[in-house]
């Protein structure tokens, strides 16, 4: 497809101010009766050597790793961990098995959506069942103390301990 200079032009503005491949296409069709298909248009942004702006990410109500309980009987929430304690790119882990936390891994994971599953009792006797989803992000199912929050220690202790039985198994 070849576009006048004027449209190209345009083009370029509309991937510069962030629209998307759908909004290109509409703005062509609408602005200079330019019927491509969203394909076309896909070739069009990599003929012209243009770059996409990624979009913002929309927060995803199911993203377990990310929810937070909210008040008392919160505590089967998709996350028992403190908030901010779920980056765990810093080298200060302890190294698995620190803090009392003991992690155990099913044989087999027969939870629907889940990768993997098992149980883990936190260093104050507390125990969960926990799951990784299809998507990688952990969660838990189920804990035995409504609202409860592993202390920080624990919760890394539980994450680096995942982590490791998870790469140790290839998961």
């Amino acid at each position: 497809m070849s576009l006048t200079p004027e449209q190209a032009a345009a083009v370029s503005s509309w991937v510069a101010a962030g629209d998307n491949l759908s909004a290109i296409q509409k703005k062509l069709r609408e602005q200079f009766s330019v019927a491509l298909t969203y394909m076309d248009v896909r070739f069009l942004v990599d003929d012209l050597n243009l770059q996409l702006k990624d979009a913002p990410k929309k927060v995803d109500a199911s993203d377990v790793s990310k929810t937070q309980p909210k008040g008392p009987g919160a505590g089967t929430s998709p996350s028992a961990l403190p908030p901010g304690e779920d980056d765990l790119a810093d080298d200060t882990l302890p190294p698995a098995g620190a803090g009392g936390v003991i992690l155990d891994v099913d044989s087999v994971t027969l939870i629907p959506g889940a990768i993997a599953s098992g149980k883990v009792t936190f260093s104050d006797g507390v125990t969960g069942k926990w799951i990784i989803d299809h998507q990688g992000r952990p969660g838990f199912t189920e804990i035995s103390q409504p609202g409860y929050r592993p202390t920080p220690e624990d919760a890394k202790s539980f994450m680096n301990q995942l982590e490791a039985e998870l790469q140790r198994r290839g998961l």
